[in-house]
C-alpha cells in the first residue's frame, strides 16, 4: 500500500488541473479506468453496456495534456514522480492480472 496522488490536466488551460489521492497505486489505476468508463457512459448514454479495449483506454489517456502521479516511497520517505507512459504500463499489468483471474 503506497499512497498515490494522481495529477491530471485534461486541456492546455492551467485551470483544468486537478488531483486525486488514493490509498494505493492499484486504487489509482482502477480510478483512471473508472474515469474512462464514466466518459464512455456520458458519450453513449443509451447503450446498456459498453466495452472497450486497452488501446482505446490508452488513446483516452494520451489526450490529456498531462497525466502523472506521485507514489509514496516508504524507504525514501518521499514521493516519486511517474509519467503517463509509466502509468499506462502499470494499467496494462493490472488489467492482464485481472483478466487472468
Amino acid at each position: 500500500m503506497a499512497h498515490t496522488i494522481l495529477l491530471v490536466q485534461p486541456s492546455n488551460s492551467p485551470e483544468s488541473r486537478t488531483y486525486s489521492d488514493y490509498e494505493s497505486l492499484t486504487e489509482m489505476l482502477e480510478g483512471i479506468c473508472r474515469i474512462y468508463e464514466e466518459h464512455l457512459k456520458r458519450n453513449h448514454p443509451r447503450q446498456p453496456s459498453i466495452t472497450y479495449d486497452i488501446s482505446q483506454l490508452f488513446d483516452f489517456i494520451d489526450q490529456f495534456t498531462d497525466l502523472s502521479c506521485l507514489v509514496y516511497d516508504k524507504k525514501k520517505n518521499a514521493y516519486g514522480p511517474h509519467s503517463k507512459d509509466w502509468i499506462k504500463e502499470k494499467i496494462y499489468i493490472l488489467l492482464r492480472k485481472q483478466a487472468g483471474q
